[in-house]
């Protein structure tokens, strides 16, 4: 029966296999003062930049309600990964993540093109490398190491750091 209903009615497919579908959701979002600046009832009409926001917000409040809120964070795993982040989107969006992330002592692994690099020096201890030339290799090297290997390369006239 189950099977037959799928085939049948295309909107019970879309609404029972795409997790968008599961939960309404309303967002308030309010200045420093209190006062409401956007109001949310789902991602359309909203800029790219917005929905992207929007996302992360509604990422990071999920996993901090799943795992509670707790004062002792030594002895709570709240680990995201987030992959293709910030590629598309602004500094500006990809800095407010990071930022919640932070605030909400998120463990956070990202996946970003190597242009999105410099807005999250601030909010990571290393980097990983991903360079898939004819062979694949991973680079690991400290944050502190990539400021400086950057730096050195903006003076020079070889780029020593090939790769995605």
């Amino acid at each position: 029966d189950l099977i037959d209903r799928f085939r049948e009615e295309i909107n019970f497919k879309e609404k029972i296999s795409d997790i968008r579908n599961y939960f309404e959701f309303a967002i308030i979002e309010k200045d420093f003062n209190g006062e409401i600046k956007e109001y949310y009832t789902d991602s359309s009409g909203k800029s790219g930049g917005q929905k992207e926001k929007l996302a992360y917000t509604i990422l990071a409040s999920a996993i901090f309600y799943q795992f509670g809120l707790n004062d002792d964070k030594s002895k709570i795993f709240r680990f995201i990964m987030i992959d293709e982040a910030f590629g598309k989107g602004s500094d500006e969006s990809a800095k407010y993540a990071l930022n919640l992330f932070e605030k909400m002592n998120l463990q956070t692994l990202i996946v970003t093109p190597k242009q999105k690099i410099k807005v999250i020096t601030p909010f990571v201890g290393s980097i990983h490398i991903v360079s898939n030339n004819r062979i694949s290799t991973i680079i690991r090297m400290e944050i502190d190491e990539w400021i400086k290997l950057s730096k050195s390369d903006k003076n020079s006239s070889t780029n020593s750091i090939k790769g995605n």
